[in-house]
């Protein structure tokens, strides 16, 4: 098989998937250079659990496995740490990631847990050339790394089937997001590898929701997600989307 990480496109940068394939033996540890993802771990299922519960489901009626039966996509899946979780709640999970190296740190994670998950070393692109659909679709902190939103997006919503849900999270492009992300997540405090993001490269919720209308999808459901200094906790909001937030978006049935 051709290497998946391909050539620069409207999808994919090169630069960006090799950045964190070097990574690829951090992604399980609490304390490495992904210990941000594991701290928002719980707020971001949160969001999942919630919005996927309240499409198919009606609502979330605190079942241990709410997700039973549903075909859910993580795309950019890394070393497996939303694909997991979604997999225990009950979800058929397939994890794609165009970095052989992040899908073979998840192939192994999943296996010492006895899961049973799908993880494919391919692009967005090859599962839509194969006709492939989900009831859902995840694809968590990618948006900010992909060179075209609108034509990433655009390929997301052909995985999506009729009547099913995009779930996204990605970061705002204003400056209060500039200095907490860049300036002091990176340079000062140190939690995310210096380099980890582009500032031009985030997308406000204005430009999010313009890029799913035009993949032919619903408006989202956003929430925000902040941190508390005092408590060291992240939580959702209901009305801060300033630099971390999620979307939901419905793809007409």
């Amino acid at each position: 098989m051709p290497d998946p990480r391909g050539q620069a496109s409207a999808t994919l940068d090169p630069v960006e998937i090799e950045r964190f394939a070097r990574l690829s033996s951090a992604w399980w540890d609490p304390n490495g250079d992904f210990s941000t993802l594991h701290q928002i771990g719980p707020a971001r299922m949160g969001f999942l659990r919630a919005r996927l519960s309240a499409h198919f489901r009606g609502g979330d009626r605190g079942e241990l496995r709410p997700l039973e039966g549903l075909t859910i996509l993580d795309v950019g899946c890394g070393g497996g740490l939303v694909c997991e979780p979604l997999a225990r709640l009950g979800a058929t999970v397939t994890g794609i990631d165009p970095a052989a190296e992040n899908v073979e740190a998840a192939r192994q994670h999943a296996s010492a847990q006895g899961l049973a998950i799908t993880y494919r070393a391919v692009r967005a692109e090859d599962l839509a050339a194969e006709g492939r659909t989900f009831d859902a679709v995840t694809c968590l902190e990618v948006v900010e790394h992909v060179p075209d939103v609108g034509a990433f997006l655009g390929l997301m919503g052909t995985l999506v089937r009729p009547g099913g849900l995009l779930l996204l999270s990605t970061l705002n492009r204003t400056m209060k997001a500039y200095l907490l992300v860049i300036v002091g997540a990176e340079y000062v405090l140190r939690w995310l590898p210096v380099g980890t993001h582009q500032w031009e490269r985030f997308v406000t919720p204005d430009e999010l929701a313009g890029h799913l209308r035009a993949a032919g999808l619903q408006p989202p459901v956003l929430q925000g997600l902040v941190f508390n200094p005092l408590s060291g906790a992240w939580s959702l909001s209901d009305s801060d989307t300033d630099v971390n937030y999620f979307a939901a978006s419905a793809k007409p049935g």
